[in-house]
């Protein structure tokens, strides 16, 4: 057996008594040769008796007068650990070590002469040993408690060799981290992305942790070459140069400062790149997108750039990449950037600009009439800053029977760190939109007035007479909530919703890109969303201004009360015509049904059944039969693998076709064996023409595959019981499972993925007790 199978460690398996089940174990000789024994051990190993094996070692431990020395006795006079691969003396040392702790016996004292001598020979055998003598061998001898000279020299040898796992993992388990230096363990490991095994090496180290973040931002330093490290370490061949670019090297950083929970300017170069990757896409917002207002791409990229001499020439060079001059030249004169290198086209528009009195806009900037106008008075806009004012309003927010639409702005933010408080909450009404200042509502923190605020925020979410309209609701009330915790509680409070962004991914509008097309320069989200509905696609340049500055700006004002307001349109436009949008049913008949229901603010209600394309559902009126989980059969595309393996977990009976197999062959088995069709797609419309009405069923690919089967059950009305979980195998869909053991799972376990074991009589295992996937396993016969 593996002296790496989990079953070698004790910490792995609750047993802490003899194998053989009596707890003094039997009364044995002592006095026992430990090469003998372990002979004795020889033919039950080559046969893979493992619980004989087993048993029969421990009463050899307990025979033998000392059992570490016999160990080591044993090791020194065989040979067969000394290869690749398992052996038995390896086997024996794991199990001595889960003995001795189940088995607590007089040891010989710390700092003893007796110890030293045992570990000073555990230390040679440890310089041949194969890694998995490594574990056992340092615990039952409490090498890291040994001379360290001899294994700091082995830990050296081993480096020398091109052996720079070895030597970490064992500088690891010997706690010898103080006295190697860190850079020269660790940089090989990192350059074959081995980022995993450093962290183990620091783990616990708090100064090593920082040594290895230093490292990581040395690396992301502007300018340096990191085939340079590289070539210090010519036994490295696999060097994995594309996970190690300023780039990927900044997101490990960044993941590694969340988790040791450290002050991100200990890492300058990482913030530095962060930076760049920032105006990149700022310059691509504000030059190719155009959907970025020069004043609010200007103050963040004045914020990003300061004085960092090297971003402002990153930055003068992403700008004069494009060839627009007079655009180049009003960002150069914004932001005071060095001319020295400009080209003479700017140059020569940049003196114009500063002769000319009364700078205006970027020529470029959209006019009205390209999009969505709020189509309320500017009067009817209201900034409410402070509980006075808005507990006058009280009454409009909390009306019953009426829609509103909610809408969250934050400042954007484009460094390391969690995302930035919510500043802004916007609440639309028929005819007005409320702007309320959170920060000023909410503090300070605890005080009547915030008291107050909170709950008038929780009773308009909670209130189910009054529908709640968002578009990424979920997403935004877990920002509010992160945000304040008088609000940690918003997203769960949340009755009588509906998510636009739901109702989008399943419209169909003719000739108009689906949600989630990245056009170079169309829109997307809700802005797609209010042009396929309303016409015409929201102006988005304020979107990432900066939502905490107070005042606010006008262009501020009016996009915030534009992106709650649209909300009421888009809603009404489709409860008028829900056919224009394939959306059948009646959407606002859908919702009064199902406002009580605060599970759907992700899923609206009845949102398979009333807003779904007309895909075979169910006339209205009809009441469809419950089905059991068990004895729902149906048989899907092969594109959709996760929702098989999400219905098989609920015990439903799955058929997948294989990849390439042809469409038609599922309306075959549908008909023969009296299956549901799960399709998606142009398979669809095929399909449903071979079957009976209602035994086809186009499914939603937008959906994840959870949401995707909760529909599924849903639609056919399957009841699922708790005896129906985990009742199928996700892999292979059988329902039939023999019941084993422990140890006979974990003998399975190592035996399936090493099948080179020294038997080679195989058998494999009938389909019905493992399942079919399972049987290209191959065991031994005895199993």
């Amino acid at each position: 057996m593996d002296p790496g199978d989990p079953a070698c460690d004790p910490a792995s398996d609750p047993a802490t008594r003899d194998p053989t089940g009596d707890p003094t174990a039997q009364s044995v000789p002592t006095g026992q040769d430990p090469l003998l024994f372990l002979q004795s051990l020889q033919m039950l190993w080559s046969t893979r008796e493992l619980r004989q094996l087993r048993e029969e070692a421990w009463r050899g431990f307990a025979a033998l007068d000392d059992p570490l020395t016999s160990l080591l006795d044993m090791l020194d006079g065989s040979q067969g650990w000394r290869g690749r691969g398992p052996s038995l003396e390896a086997w024996v040392a794991c199990e001595l070590k889960r003995w001795l702790q189940t088995r607590p016996r007089p040891r010989p004292a710390q700092g003893s002469p007796g110890l030293k001598q045992l570990q000073a020979r555990a230390v040679r055998v440890l310089a041949e040993s194969p890694p998995s003598l490594v574990e056992p061998l340092v615990s039952i001898f409490q090498l890291q408690d040994a001379d360290r000279s001899p294994l700091l020299a082995h830990i050296h040898r081993l480096h020398q060799e091109g052996r720079f796992k070895e030597a970490v993992v064992l500088g690891t388990k010997l706690q010898l981290q103080p006295d190697l230096d860190f850079e020269t363990m660790s940089a090989p490991l990192l350059l074959q992305d081995k980022v995993h095994l450093v962290e183990r090496y620091v783990d616990s180290l708090p100064d090593l942790q920082q040594r290895l973040l230093a490292l990581l931002d040395s690396w992301c330093q502007p300018g340096f070459d990191i085939r340079v490290v590289a070539r210090w370490y010519p036994q490295v061949t696999s060097v994995r140069l594309e996970r190690l670019s300023p780039r990927e090297l900044s997101r490990q950083v960044l993941r590694l400062l969340e988790r040791y929970g450290l002050d991100p300017a200990l890492c300058p170069n990482m913030i530095t790149q962060q930076h760049l990757a920032a105006l990149r896409y700022l310059c691509h917002k504000r030059l190719v997108e155009r959907s970025l207002s020069q004043e609010s791409w200007a103050e963040h990229v004045q914020g990003l750039v300061g004085q960092n001499q090297w971003l402002q020439e990153q930055l003068l060079q992403l700008l004069t990449a494009h060839n627009d001059a007079a655009v180049v030249a009003r960002c150069v004169l914004d932001l005071s950037l060095p001319t020295e290198q400009l080209p003479a086209t700017v140059a020569t528009e940049l003196n114009r600009l500063r002769l000319q009195e009364g700078t205006t806009e970027a020529p470029f900037e959209d006019r009205e009439d390209d999009h969505y106008q709020l189509p309320i008075a500017r009067e009817d806009i209201y900034f409410l800053a402070s509980w006075e004012a808005l507990s006058r309003h009280q009454e409009e927010l909390l009306q019953p029977g009426q829609v509103v639409g909610v809408d969250l702005e934050w400042r954007p933010s484009f460094c390391a760190g969690g995302r930035p408080r919510a500043s802004l909450m916007q609440v639309a009404v028929e005819g007005r939109v409320f702007l309320l200042d959170l920060p000023k509502l909410l503090s300070p923190a605890g005080g009547p007035a915030p008291r107050a605020f909170s709950r008038l925020v929780s009773r308009l979410l909670s209130e189910p007479s009054v529908t709640k309209l968002g578009y990424g609701m979920a997403g935004d009330l877990r920002s509010l909530g992160a945000s304040y915790p008088a609000l940690a509680h918003a997203e769960k409070q949340l009755r009588g919703s509906l998510d636009l962004l739901q109702v989008h991914k399943q419209m169909r509008v003719v000739d108009m890109p689906a949600p989630g097309v990245d056009g170079a320069r169309g829109p997307r989200g809700l802005s797609l969303l209010v042009q396929q509905v309303l016409g015409k696609p929201l102006d988005k340049t304020q979107q990432l201004s900066n939502w905490d500055r107070r005042p606010l700006g006008e262009g501020q004002l009016v996009y915030a009360a534009t992106d709650a307001y649209c909300l009421l349109e888009v809603y009404w436009a489709l409860c008028r015509e829900p056919a224009r949008f394939h959306l059948s049913g009646d959407l606002a008949r859908s919702l009064r049904l199902g406002r009580s229901d605060r599970s759907r603010m992700q899923e609206p209600p009845r949102l398979q059944k009333a807003l779904a394309s007309p895909r075979q559902v169910p006339a209205e009126g009809v009441a469809i039969p419950e089905v059991r989980a068990r004895a729902f059969r149906v048989v899907c595309d092969s594109m959709l693998q996760g929702l098989a393996r999400s219905l098989r977990c609920l015990g439903v009976d799955v058929l997948v076709l294989g990849a390439g197999e042809d469409h038609r062959r599922a309306a075959e088995v549908a008909r023969q064996e009296g299956r549901v069709i799960l399709t998606s797609g142009l398979p669809y419309q095929k399909l449903r023409a071979q079957v009976g009405a209602g035994r086809c069923l186009s499914v939603d690919c937008s959906l994840r595959a959870r949401q995707q089967a909760k529909a599924v059950l849903r639609h056919f009305n399957v009841r699922v019981t708790p005896a129906d979980i985990f009742s199928r195998c996700q892999a292979c869909n059988c329902d039939q499972y023999l019941k084993v053991s422990k140890d006979m799972m974990k003998q399975l376990v190592w035996l399936g993925s090493h099948p080179e074991g020294p038997s080679s009589t195989v058998f494999r295992p009938p389909s019905a007790l493992i399942g079919r996937s399972c049987a290209q396993n191959m065991f031994p016969k005895d199993l």
